[in-house]
């Protein structure tokens, strides 16, 4: 692959622990002892959590203690292997999963009639409303080739929804504000469209799009309207009641029609849930698929996964029982003031400039430096921030780990540093080079090769030099 695929390369173990541990091509034919394979894995996960743990990584751990960690995966364990689609078997799935979607929507000023589903992560929120307004497009206005407009700053997920369900999506650009240009969406609805979408808070800054703008035009034109609060969804609200200046994005909006929100974020829940809410029944049930002359019996799903752990679930509702409105404002309280007093640090580096007006995800840029080099620096010293492109930028997510005492304090030292770092810096940075290169068409040739090879490795087992002595060992 070249030297790009070198410096690719340097950022990914493709055979992670090939030196430390067995690595396995086939299955063993006899079994190998349970502790064994707890130690094993004790090894890895406390290694991987310490960085975590020490507050120096943007989003990814949003709650970080191990207590409350501990206290969800008691309640998976009791429905772990218990399957959400039978709820003859499991009345208590749909007990659960009804309080996870009546609490959120609570939260969210859903009114009578509000409703919704627990989905498995955040892409399948952004898939489902998909669905639904691709059906509902087709079903009441005919339309047969779908048009959604949002701004370019939306989630990818829905990139992967457009390809898969076969909807053109249009892409607005944003304002000097870094938020979606409304004067430019008003313009470009066609009778080809089905929806708009708006973030609340967007993933590249954490800003929220001017969702009572696109209200207007959802309403004038009959079109739904999804927001994408997977991000944002479980934090702005307590922000608001703190006092912070959040605008109205949720169903106090008359044109709102969707909205998602991961649990596995800001909800504090275990990874791999979300929820997804319509304003009424009627555009849920275009979500639900059926077919009723199967040999197997007749089908019915209200999303895209059939067989679900109620593990999940009820780890869902038990961390925000278990939190409560107290729970979350605590935390939220932490992490507005964590991420003021970042915002604050960074302001006062010249060179370095903010994203728009944040809340609690801080996203910088400068115009007199090559950020990499900036974040090159920060590897260095351990930190982990998210790497932005068009424009090259860094973003830090502030979660309860980095609330702790002297963490945002401890980061704003190095990158003071950093600058003055990149100021001097030669050569091409090692950290965010992929992005660099994403905004030419030769770059994007280049990246499609590498991610093509990097799939292709990670999905590889390293080469066992000696599988006759490994199996004996």
């Amino acid at each position: 692959m070249g030297d790009e695929g070198d410096d690719f390369a340097s950022l990914i173990d493709f055979y992670p622990y090939r030196n430390r541990f067995r690595a396995y091509h086939h299955l063993e034919p006899g079994p190998r002892s349970r502790e064994s394979i707890l130690e094993e894995l004790r090894t890895m996960a406390r290694e991987e959590d310490s960085l975590g743990d020490a507050g120096r990584v943007s989003g990814s751990i949003y709650h970080g203690g191990h207590d409350h960690y501990a206290f969800l995966t008691e309640a998976y364990r009791l429905f772990a292997h218990a399957n959400v689609l039978q709820r003859d078997m499991y009345p208590s799935a749909t007990k659960l999963e009804a309080e996870i979607v009546a609490m959120t929507a609570a939260m969210l000023h859903g009114t009578a009639g509000v409703c919704g589903v627990v989905t498995f992560g955040g892409t399948e929120s952004l898939i489902n409303p998909m669905i639904v307004y691709r059906e509902r497009g087709r079903a009441e206005k005919g339309i047969s080739e779908p048009e959604v407009i949002m701004p370019l700053t939306a989630h990818v997920a829905l990139q992967k929804a457009a390809h898969l369900l076969g909807i053109k999506l249009i892409q607005a650009p944003v304002g000097t504000d870094w938020r979606a240009d409304v004067d430019w969406i008003r313009d470009h609805v066609t009778p080809n469209t089905v929806a708009l979408v708006g973030s609340a808070g967007n993933y590249p800054y954490g800003l929220i799009d001017p969702i009572e703008a696109m209200s207007e035009i959802a309403l004038e034109h009959d079109l739904g309207l999804h927001v994408d609060g997977c991000l944002g969804g479980f934090i702005l609200p307590w922000g608001e009641r703190l006092g912070y200046d959040i605008p109205r994005w949720d169903f106090r909006v008359p044109g709102v029609t969707s909205i998602s929100a991961d649990t596995h974020k800001y909800g504090y829940a275990l990874k791999g849930t979300s929820v997804l809410l319509y304003r009424n029944a009627d555009l849920r049930r275009y979500q639900y698929f059926n077919f009723p002359d199967w040999p197997g019996g007749i089908y019915l799903s209200p999303g895209l996964a059939g067989s679900r752990s109620g593990g999940v679930v009820a780890a869902t509702w038990a961390a925000m029982v278990s939190l409560g409105e107290e729970g979350y404002l605590e935390a939220a309280r932490d992490i507005f003031a964590t991420a003021r007093k970042l915002r604050e640090g960074v302001d006062a580096i010249p060179e370095l400039e903010v994203f728009g007006d944040p809340t609690f995800v801080v996203a910088f840029h400068s115009p007199a430096l090559d950020i990499y080099h900036v974040n090159d620096f920060l590897v260095e010293r351990r930190w982990r921030l998210n790497a932005l492109q068009l424009p090259p930028g860094l973003h830090f997510c502030v979660t309860r780990p980095n609330t702790a005492p002297g963490v945002v304090e401890a980061f704003l030292a190095d990158l003071r540093a950093a600058v003055d770092y990149a100021k001097t810096a030669s050569g091409s940075p090692k950290s965010g080079a992929l992005y660099g290169l994403g905004g030419t068409p030769a770059g994007n040739e280049v990246l499609s090769t590498l991610f093509d090879a990097a799939l292709d490795a990670m999905y590889e087992v390293a080469p066992d030099p000696d599988p006759v002595a490994s199996r004996e060992t």
